[in-house]
């Protein structure tokens, strides 16, 4: 796909497939909705609603990344915030990728990749100055966060981080850290 917008759309409708077929019901936001592409609400009982903000990249390799910039990387408001990362692969016989991931692991990932590609030890002096609002994050980064719709039936703060294990480490190093603002400053997560 050439079209930006065709790109957002396809991903937007697919996650909303999914959700439905999930027994969730799934309505697109207008857009101007800040954080939220799509609202849902359990289709049972309990009622429980989700936001959700999609991301679609075309391609669905390794090599394969998302643009997470700065407003990607604000803490969540609430534990019903979601992203979900949607891989288009360029065989439209084959199914799209979806990685089912909390907003705060997003905002975490997105600034720990891109701080540590921009202070990277091995970098030429001055050759990396990209602001953190171009940061990018490859699809091997959330690979235990495919297909994790299950995630979304509990709060976010309840779902468990399923990064990589380096990414804990450069949480913690002060060259790489975490972006101000973010719940884990006052207790990191194990995983």
């Amino acid at each position: 796909m050439v079209d930006s917008k065709m790109t957002k759309s396809a991903g937007e409708h697919w996650v909303c497939s999914v959700l439905s077929r999930l027994n969730w019901g799934a309505a697109l936001t207008r857009d101007g909705l800040e954080r939220t592409d799509i609202l849902a609400v359990r289709a049972d009982d309990s009622r429980q609603m989700i936001e959700v903000q999609v991301k679609t990249a075309t391609g669905a390799t390794d090599k394969t990344s998302w643009p997470l910039g700065s407003k990607s990387q604000l803490a969540s408001r609430t534990d019903r915030e979601w992203f979900v990362l949607v891989a288009l692969p360029a065989d439209v016989k084959q199914a799209p990728r979806s990685f089912v991931v909390p907003r705060d692991v997003v905002a975490a990932a997105a600034w720990i990749s891109h701080q540590d590609w921009l202070t990277s030890p091995d970098a030429e002096p001055g050759k990396r100055n990209a602001p953190v609002d171009r940061s990018r994050v490859l699809l091997p980064i959330w690979a235990s966060y495919e297909d994790r719709w299950d995630l979304i039936n509990q709060p976010t703060t309840d779902a468990p981080v399923l990064l990589p294990p380096r990414y804990r480490e450069l949480a913690l190093d002060s060259r790489v850290g975490l972006p101000v603002g973010h719940p884990w400053l006052k207790e990191l997560p194990v995983w």
